[in-house]
């Protein structure tokens, strides 16, 4: 709420990088109606693999985790019969508020939606869910010593449910009077809901399910198609260091938000870029075996997975993929490196 109560210092001065980014953001979220209306069918498929790679990685960066991926998509698709663990009945509550958002008419952003997602999130545990924490707590990181250092101090207990009132009433009139970028006010909002910290257990994937929301509201879609959680969780660290940054002096409003703003817009850049690779390689005019081949020589980082390939060519099958890679192998342009799940390729330098 307090990067709200005074937005000429919240929002003033934006950074160059985050000016540059903004500006990848809006021409990606120009060209992708685009996408949606000439690749009907890729859009389907990038929808179903975000959805679970969000469900998935969200959770991952919270500790849960069902290891058996056939058994986690089983979940995500509301296959399974019967919930066996804790992190299973979590994965479906997880899947539950994802669904409410993309397919109920959940507005207007309110106190009661906050702890609606947080009740869906628990409602297949034991775990009383929809409410908000009943004593203080701390965000602290734990060291495998057992040491303990406390991160930030989110808002008191007795005075969370007036924070997020006032921090949603403050944004939904900011969001009206549209003086300011609509993806810079998504950001802050995040910054000031994961700081007041509103619930016992659950606040990240929460405040993660509602990111996506506020993005769709404003215009920026592109978190249907990409997994903005898989995106955060590849760069989990740089994710954590913004957001500690950013509340530093929170509580005086004299913290610095540009950490954890330049963060935020990245990603959304980088979701962006992904989409558009993915879709242009779909409407490439070659085989599969052509398209494989451009992403590895042209795309691909220098060490990647065959999982890497399968993210940015939906569609493609796997055997296709080894097929290429094998050839690009024979032809000195690739090479394998380890076996099994930690198995990946190299790149071979590009010669002169």
């Amino acid at each position: 709420m307090l990067s709200f109560v005074d937005l000429d210092r919240s929002l003033s001065a934006v950074p160059g990088p985050v000016v540059m980014d903004l500006a990848r953001v809006d021409g990606g979220r120009g060209r992708e109606e685009l996408f949606q209306n000439q690749l009907p069918a890729l859009l389907t498929e990038l929808a179903h693999r975000a959805r679970i790679a969000s469900i998935t990685a969200s959770s991952a960066l919270e500790g849960v985790v069902v290891a058996n991926q056939a058994r986690a998509v089983a979940i995500i698709e509301g296959r399974a019969t019967s919930l066996r663990t804790r992190s299973e009945q979590e994965f479906a509550g997880h899947r539950a508020a994802l669904d409410y958002l993309f397919g109920e008419d959940w507005r207007p952003l309110n106190v009661g939606l906050l702890l609606h997602l947080h009740r869906e999130l628990f409602a297949q545990t034991t775990m009383p869910g929809g409410r908000f924490k009943d004593s203080d707590n701390l965000v602290v990181d734990r060291s495998p010593d057992g040491s303990v250092e406390v991160r930030f101090v989110p808002v008191p207990a007795v005075r969370t449910e007036y924070f997020i009132a006032e921090l949603i009433d403050r944004y939904t009139e900011t969001v009206a009077a549209g003086q300011h970028h609509p993806v810079l006010l998504v950001g802050l909002f995040v910054l000031d809901l994961l700081t007041i910290h509103p619930f016992t257990d659950g606040n990240g994937r929460v405040v993660r399910v509602l990111t996506n929301a506020l993005l769709d509201d404003a215009g920026y879609t592109v978190g249907k198609y990409v997994s903005l959680e898989q995106l955060i969780a590849e760069s989990a660290d740089d994710y954590y260091a913004a957001l500690l940054a950013s509340t530093h002096g929170w509580h005086g409003q004299t913290n610095d938000p540009w950490h954890w703003l330049a963060y935020f817009v990245g990603v959304l850049a980088r979701a962006y870029e992904r989409f558009e690779q993915r879709a242009a390689s779909d409407r490439s005019t070659g085989t599969k075996q052509d398209r494989v081949r451009e992403y590895v020589l042209a795309h691909a980082p220098q060490i990647f997975k065959i999982a890497d390939v399968r993210s940015a060519l939906p569609g493609v099958s796997d055997p296709t993929i080894r097929l290429v890679l094998e050839q690009l192998k024979t032809d000195g342009r690739v090479k394998p490196d380890g076996r099994g799940r930690s198995a990946v390729w190299v790149k071979a330098p590009i010669p002169g």
